[in-house]
């Protein structure tokens, strides 16, 4: 599972007897609005681990609008149909409980801070297996072209290693390894 991205970021807070309706219409709203292209990151401040902020139908909505994927610091459910679709979530932890009125969302389209991130609407996401890096817009140009150098050089190690020359040696010629 993979993703990339400019970033959507979405924010809410846990609620006790939250009205139904309201909740649902909070969401739903701002599923509507996801740019296409986009990835949607929740701050969703749910430490307790009380609901999934995201489901299949939501993920069939993000569809449909062309997302690129999720990113949640919070819950999913639904595992298996979203797997189904091919969808990339990244989540913390995986509940049958909807958010809906367990979750009021806050705003959208606007800077959450997960752990010590700061991520910013446009800043660029790459995830996969080994994690998530936010990358600023400010910087994406610069480290997309670092990034090229990097994967240029270590094309050049792995065939060199191929073709016999020691790690050791690899390292000495190019400087990383």
């Amino acid at each position: 599972m993979r993703l990339a991205g400019p970033a959507f970021p979405v924010e809410g807070v846990p609620a006790v007897q939250l009205d139904r309706d309201a909740s649902i219409r909070g969401i739903l709203t701002m599923l509507g609005e996801v740019t296409a292209h986009h990835v949607v990151v929740y701050q969703t401040h749910d430490e307790a681990c009380t609901a999934a902020h995201l489901g299949e139908l939501s993920v069939v909505a993000l569809r449909a609008r062309g997302c690129a994927g999720a990113v949640i610091d919070g819950g999913c459910r639904d595992t298996e149909e979203i797997l189904g679709q091919e969808f990339p979530v990244f989540c913390r932890y995986t509940t049958p409980a909807d958010a809906v009125p367990r979750w009021r969302i806050e705003h959208w389209n606007a800077p959450v801070t997960i752990g010590s991130v700061r991520v910013e609407p446009g800043a660029y996401l790459v995830a996969d297996r080994d994690g998530i890096v936010v990358i600023p817009a400010a910087l994406l140009d610069d480290v997309l072209a670092r990034t090229e150098e990097v994967v240029a050089t270590e094309n050049e190690i792995r065939e060199a290693v191929r073709e016999g020359v020691s790690p050791l040696e690899a390292y000495d010629r190019y400087g990383i390894f």
